[in-house]
């Protein structure tokens, strides 16, 4: 049987390995990302990966300070993905419409359902299926 003493280094440096690969593969895609949701998923990620060297290095130490730090940087790192889930959601009501073909983004603003499409008009509101119609 392997000894505590032995295992915990070993799967510390193991663990430092993983969490520096997935690092940069994480850089590369917040750097790389084709869309700005990706990008925002990539930073979140980012932030989970510190956490996680946050906590090998705090068991590796023996330092348990580190744990409390581990805690507020999730705190931190979830309100700031939040805040980009809500710019992202504002930037899709205000920004670029839909291309002709693209699909069609429902909104619920205030109990009606209003079609996002370019063009939408008239026509599109008899086809509406919620019976209101576009306002």
């Amino acid at each position: 049987m392997i000894a505590p003493d032995t295992i915990i280094p070993l799967a510390c440096n193991f663990a430092l390995v993983v969490l520096g690969v997935s690092l940069l593969l994480t850089v590369y895609r917040v750097v790389r990302g084709p869309t700005l949701p990706d990008r925002v998923l990539a930073l979140d990620m980012l932030v989970g990966i510190a956490i996680g060297l946050i906590a090998v290095i705090s068991i590796r130490t023996g330092y348990t300070l580190y744990v409390d730090i581990a805690i507020s940087l999730g705190l931190v790192g979830f309100l700031a993905t939040v805040a980009f889930a809500r710019f992202i959601l504002a930037r899709g009501i205000r920004g670029e419409r839909p291309a002709e073909d693209g699909p069609v983004l429902l909104l619920e603003i205030g109990g009606d359902a209003k079609a996002a499409r370019k063009g939408a008009g008239p026509a599109d509101a008899a086809n509406d299926p919620s019976g209101k119609g576009m306002k």
